[in-house]
């Protein structure tokens, strides 16, 4: 996610002179809070089980997985009524990469510290408790990272412009494009 951010945010100051740089930020952040509620309520309505994976860009969201048409509008309807409607922790997903990231660094973090030591035969050990205790604690900061961070669920001004399909049987992808204003 925030390499999406660093990425469109260069393109933007690269060719635009930055003018619309907050602008990409903020949508990109819309549309992560409108996927992550779109996959909840697919994964409610449908199985807990099922394999659906969401991506975010600029101007809306992807969907990898086999799951009906009909479903995947609904979700993202009622997602982004719901968003609006003032349920900000929709928009935030424990299964989200924001808190994969947070807890990498949290660890790496850690091993680094702890591997500082001297003793060779207690650094090891050190490491491991030091990085687990740093991807428990890393929860609570990924969840918050997202919230503050790589979301908003200020989505206002946002409508569903479009929902489009490709692919057949497993390899399914929606596209489902937003709009501001």
């Amino acid at each position: 996610m925030l390499l999406l951010i660093t990425r469109y945010a260069r393109y933007d100051i690269i060719c635009k002179g930055g003018g619309m740089k907050s602008d990409l930020i903020t949508a990109l952040r819309q549309n992560h809070a409108l996927e992550h509620a779109t996959i909840s309520l697919l994964t409610k309505k449908l199985d807990s089980n099922i394999r659906i994976i969401g991506k975010s860009t600029f101007d809306g969201f992807y969907i990898y997985g086999n799951v009906p048409s009909k479903e995947v509008r609904e979700a993202a309807t009622e997602g982004l009524a719901r968003l609006q409607g003032g349920e900000r922790e929709l928009g935030v997903s424990p299964l989200c990469g924001t808190n994969i990231l947070v807890a990498g660094m949290m660890a790496g973090v850690a091993c680094l510290i702890a591997l500082g030591g001297k003793n060779r035969g207690q650094r090891l050990s050190l490491a491991i408790m030091a990085a687990t205790g740093a991807i428990i604690v890393a929860q609570p900061i990924g969840r918050a990272a997202q919230k503050y961070l790589t979301t908003s669920s200020n989505l206002s001004d946002v409508t569903i412009k479009r929902i489009t399909r490709r692919g057949a049987g497993a390899r399914i992808l929606y596209k489902v494009e937003t709009a501001r204003g």
